[in-house]
């Protein structure tokens, strides 16, 4: 047995994994509690109690020792990655105020900012004061300030999901600048706090003494507290290092460190990541977020509703296989893929457009989902093929959209997160994408990421090419089919690349009309 060991807690959006690796990238042992408290007060809100996270984090860790074999003396480090733009108020204890709004949540504020003369004349000049008032309206803080202005003044700290768990830690107001995604006063170009002139501080409520520390993916943050080592059975002193958020560990733990490597990611949102060392905006005005190797960027394009759209499919078309599945003991999708099988790729002509988030900035705020083609044959299986190869078709737009900003031509992709377990997804991203698509040797790739992240930080590893050369490897290789690739690029560049301009004048006036998406 190895004696040197490193844990991982990945808090995604869906569950808590506890996670033991060791130095060549293999899994060892594994602890996961779901994450089921979310609550939807109104339409379109979600939020869960900040303490849930932290009770599923504790109960994954305690699930852990309890039946591993790997003695917590061997433990080197721990690492956390959580989910993205997930926002926490603590009062001047260190308290909850309220809720964690969750990064799904798609509530807006009113705001609509005033800004200094002459960042209102440099902003028209480049036509950029329209994304910043998408930016205010968008920004949790500025809703909670607006309907809840008594709680916002007793705000002493405004976090990151993973500002609080590192928090709850290591007693320490401090995080990784590789967790830096949401609406939020940060630089992310030069990775720091925005300096005081930028124009964040003026549209957002949020003040320089209420963000945390920021420290760079891979030092040390901290230490395990004592309070913490009780809850989590952690042992108390062991390091905390400085992790990064779970898409930037996704592309660490895929092995994706050059542009000519693309990350797709099929998690509850589904993004095409390419790892640069230069600020490449893929689209204009949206910053690359910070990488989990420090000092270089993820040029990422998101489709926010992205395998979520299974479990909705699940939900709404999927009662036979649910009981089916239990029957026997398996997963619900894995019996999806026996409905991709029996439908030909293109799903005879029924497309789709995944924007079923609504109110997102791209393609644009009035954006819906669409579904088009239908006929007679067409039954749910060929909806849910048409799910699968609707989402890959907007990956597809945005390697595009990256290969055209970025100079660079995208040679691979390698394709994490849960739905990459689905041989059915994986060959037909490889037919769509008209590339071979990899598959890692192991499902917890964003926990891998962070374990590397740590490796190189406690010096276990000499830096991360090393890291990524021992302890990431292809799992499986799909090849696309010729026939399949014609096919589905037909299509893509005939049919798909021209649905929302086609229905976009239909999605607003049925915003116009219904009033949703609006504003909440």
């Amino acid at each position: 047995m190895s004696s040197n060991y490193l844990l991982a807690i990945d808090c995604g959006t869906q569950s808590v994994r506890a996670l033991v690796f060791d130095l060549g990238g293999h899994l060892v042992d594994k602890a996961q509690v779901a994450l089921d408290s979310y609550a939807t007060p109104e339409p379109g809100w979600v939020e869960s109690d900040p303490e849930d996270f932290w009770r599923a984090l504790c109960q994954a860790c305690q699930h852990l020792w309890a039946n591993t074999s790997v003695p917590k003396s061997a433990i080197r480090g721990v690492v956390l990655t959580t989910q993205r733009a997930t926002v926490v108020n603590l009062d001047a204890h260190g308290r909850p105020l309220r809720p964690a709004i969750v990064w799904l949540d798609q509530r807006r504020s009113d705001a609509d900012p005033k800004l200094a003369p002459w960042w209102e004349i440099a902003l028209r000049a480049v036509n950029m004061r329209d994304t910043i008032r998408y930016f205010a309206r968008e920004a949790e803080a500025n809703w909670i300030a607006q309907h809840q202005p008594e709680l916002w003044a007793r705000t002493d700290k405004y976090l990151l999901l993973s500002g609080y768990l590192n928090w709850r830690f290591s007693g320490r107001f401090a995080d990784s600048i590789a967790s830096q995604v949401g609406y939020i006063p940060f630089d992310y170009r030069r990775g720091r706090w925005a300096h005081a002139w930028n124009w964040k501080w003026q549209v957002l409520p949020v003040r320089r003494d209420m963000l945390p520390e920021l420290i760079p993916a891979g030092a040390r943050l901290g230490t395990v507290s004592a309070a913490a080592a009780q809850d989590t059975g952690i042992p108390e002193g062991l390091p905390l290092i400085a992790g990064a958020a779970d898409k930037a560990c996704e592309v660490l733990g895929a092995g994706c460190l050059t542009p000519e490597s693309a990350c797709l990611s099929y998690g509850t949102a589904a993004t095409i990541n390419v790892s640069t060392p230069r600020y490449l905006e893929a689209t204009r005005f949206i910053p690359p977020y910070p990488a989990a190797v420090p000092g270089r960027y993820n040029a990422e394009i998101q489709i926010t509703r992205g395998f979520w759209m299974v479990n909705w499919f699940k939900e709404q078309f999927g009662l036979h296989e649910q009981q089916q599945a239990y029957a026997l003991g398996i997963a619900t999708e894995t019996l999806f893929d026996d409905l991709v099988k029996a439908v030909p790729p293109g799903a005879l002509g029924l497309m789709l457009q995944p924007y079923w988030n609504p109110g997102i900035k791209l393609p644009g705020p009035e954006a819906k989902g669409a579904v088009i083609g239908f006929g007679e044959v067409h039954t749910r299986a060929h909806l849910y093929r048409a799910i699968l190869e609707g989402l890959a078709y907007a990956l597809r737009e945005g390697r595009e959209r990256i290969e055209r900003r970025g100079g660079t031509r995208i040679e691979r992709v390698r394709v994490a997160g849960g739905g990459s377990q689905s041989d059915a997804a994986m060959q037909i991203t490889a037919d769509v994408f008209n590339l071979p698509a990899e598959r890692p040797h192991l499902y917890e790739t964003s926990g891998l990421g962070a374990a590397m992240i740590a490796a190189v930080g406690l010096g276990l590893h000499p830096d991360h090419a090393t890291a990524v050369r021992e302890m990431t490897r292809v799992g499986r290789t799909f090849t696309p089919d010729p026939t399949h690739a014609r096919t589905y690029d037909a299509l893509y560049r005939k049919v798909y690349c021209r649905m929302y301009q086609r229905l976009q004048p239909l999605y607003r006036e049925i915003r116009e009309i219904t009033g949703y998406p609006g504003r909440r």
